[in-house]
């Protein structure tokens, strides 16, 4: 069966992220990740969060990297195969 747009992953980092986010060492919120996001002038809600994370929205690239600096993780990280 073909795949449809809605069924679609529209972005592999989603739940990579997830993990990163909750295995740190104080577990981040999704509104603590939009607050520091916001302190480097990266406007993304905890919405926009949980839809990257749901695989549910794009991420943008310097939206990413701004996600890895606020995580404390090296963006190759995201790349290593599963």
């Amino acid at each position: 069966m073909k795949k449809t747009r809605e069924d679609a992953a529209l972005n592999d980092f989603g739940p990579l992220i997830r993990r990163k986010r909750l295995a740190s060492k104080r577990k981040i919120s999704q509104d603590d990740l939009a607050g520091r996001l916001a302190q480097m002038g990266i406007w993304l809600d905890r919405s926009a969060i949980s839809r990257i994370e749901n695989q549910e929205r794009g991420i943008l690239d310097y939206e990413l990297m701004a996600i890895c600096k606020c995580l404390k993780i090296r963006p190759s990280e995201l790349f290593k195969p599963r």
